[in-house]
């Protein structure tokens, strides 16, 4: 499992839409509800990670001192074969363990060497949903761009 999963740690929300309402009322093109999205800001607990993150809070509420587990795979199969993006009703998953999933894209990578140490920010796009992902290089260095990532968050 360890294979699959890329990143994982627990965070805590520091804030909530730290830079005032970016969206109010959001409406994909897939979709014809409204959604309510929320800007977290968090900072894990093991791996001094910072990161902001839009999440649909209509229907996965987060409020500031939420504590959650937040991981990054590559595959939701728990064989590692890549995922299809096919439902498969019956079939054991990853996403079987956590309670709000997304899919996306890893579009930005960038390396920052002018403080101490070598920290590197990793931009996901989730269907226009944002995730900045900052800290030590050595926690994201094996992401690649363009890689196809899946967000997976339990609250504990």
């Amino acid at each position: 499992m360890s294979s699959i999963i890329l990143f994982e740690d627990i965070f805590v929300v520091d804030k909530l839409d730290p830079d005032g309402k970016k969206f109010d009322k959001v409406l994909p093109i897939y979709m014809f509800v409204n959604h309510a999205v929320t800007r977290i800001e968090a900072r894990s607990q093991n791996c001094d990670m910072y990161m902001h993150l839009d999440v649909n809070t209509e229907i996965y509420p987060m409020h500031v001192g939420d504590k959650f587990t937040m991981a990054l795979a590559h595959t939701l199969n728990l064989d590692g074969t890549p995922d299809t993006g096919y439902y498969t009703p019956g079939r054991k998953s990853l996403a079987d363990k956590y309670e709000y999933v997304m899919h996306g894209k890893l579009y930005k990578i960038t390396d920052d060497a002018s403080g101490k140490g070598l920290k590197a920010e990793l931009y996901v796009s989730y269907g226009g949903l944002l995730m900045l992902l900052r800290g030590e290089a050595s926690h994201v260095s094996h992401f690649e761009l363009d890689q196809r990532i899946f967000l997976l968050m339990r609250k504990l």
